[in-house]
């Protein structure tokens, strides 16, 4: 005989109804991947679901050395345990799916070898492999910058844009590009325009060329422009942090729009080669030169604007992800293997 139907047992079920349906969407919901962002100085690392959204994320100070045989390893390895442990902590039932990895430097996508990295010390290290054969799930690796903008046209504001090119403005200047919706790699080397000569002769930059557009546009080379117009004599002018002379720009400060429009018409330069190169339709800034906003984005509008002729105007615009896109961008690539 069948169980008896007595009072409240249609109500039973409809609860029990409930509650499964909600252990099955917190099941969905708790399916992850882990991201890792191998920076300069900060590891930023999450657990991101299928949305974009970042379960757990820490920060942490770049460990020393990873130039060292197996330290990049171990530093990756670290830091997905500890986004397990913290979730564990927050009472998350998180099943990691696979794991993503960027680093800066040169970096083969294809084969999962960071190729080169000067200021880390690294070369030619195989991380798939071995990262694969400790945590058990697919592992991919990638540049740090053409993975963030994997992540704007995922989640950000590259959204519904097939060509499209990335550009944080920071210590330095990278590139990303997108072309017909696929990122560009060419093996590591697509994408460097901070190393595009815009000013012939001119200030020497980090890869031993003169007048490079890092060297004289991203927010350190504003800083050296601007200590090196107020030195005067023997005494040279202490060093003013860039967003610090953004706020002189706003004011009228003469000396400081001097060194701003020069850095401007410098980065004006690049972006149009960039578009008449590629057909790039959308160019947006990161980093910390494009905090500043219009002040920047305005005379560069204008300045792109005033040098293209035949070519199609690209839209200019900030970053949406600020400086998680690295890490939102390795969440892309560990998902692209799920």
């Amino acid at each position: 005989m069948g169980e008896p139907r007595g009072p409240g047992h249609e109500a039973g079920v409809e609860a029990d109804a409930t509650v499964a349906a909600h252990a099955a969407h917190a099941a969905q919901a708790a399916e992850a991947v882990a991201a890792v962002d191998i920076g300069g100085t900060r590891v930023k690392a999450a657990l991101v679901d299928r949305d974009g959204r970042e379960l757990v994320s820490t920060t942490t100070a770049t460990p020393a050395d990873l130039g060292a045989p197996g330290a990049l390893v171990e530093a990756v390895l670290a830091t997905v345990h500890e986004l397990e442990r913290v979730a564990a902590e927050q009472g998350l039932a998180v099943t990691v799916g696979a794991c993503g990895v960027v680093v800066p430097g040169l970096v083969d996508d294809t084969h999962g070898v960071a190729l080169y990295s000067a200021n880390l010390g690294w070369r030619d290290l195989d991380l798939v492999t071995p990262l694969e054969t400790t945590l058990g799930v697919p592992v991919g690796l990638g540049h740090d910058v053409r993975a963030g903008l994997l992540a704007e046209a995922r989640w950000g504001a590259a959204r519904g844009s097939d060509n499209v090119m990335f550009v944080p403005l920071g210590t330095g200047i990278a590139g990303a590009l997108m072309v017909d919706g696929h990122v560009l790699h060419a093996g590591g080397y697509a994408g460097e325009l901070g190393h595009v000569v815009v000013e012939p002769g001119g200030p020497v930059c980090g890869c031993g060329a003169r007048g490079c557009l890092e060297a004289v546009a991203s927010a350190s080379a504003v800083e050296r422009a601007y200590a090196a117009r107020l030195t005067s004599g023997e005494a040279p002018a202490d060093r003013v942090a860039a967003d610090r002379i953004a706020a002189l720009v706003a004011q009228g400060d003469p000396v400081a729009t001097a060194v701003w429009d020069h850095a401007v018409a410098a980065l004006a330069r690049a972006v149009v080669m960039a578009v008449s190169l590629t057909g790039v339709e959308l160019v947006l800034l990161g980093g910390g030169l494009a905090q500043s906003g219009d002040l920047l984005l305005d005379p560069l509008r204008r300045e792109v604007a005033g040098a293209l002729t035949f070519q199609r105007p690209p839209t200019l615009a900030r970053a949406a992800l600020g400086d998680r896109a690295g890490c939102l961008g390795a969440a892309c690539l560990a998902w692209d293997l799920t």
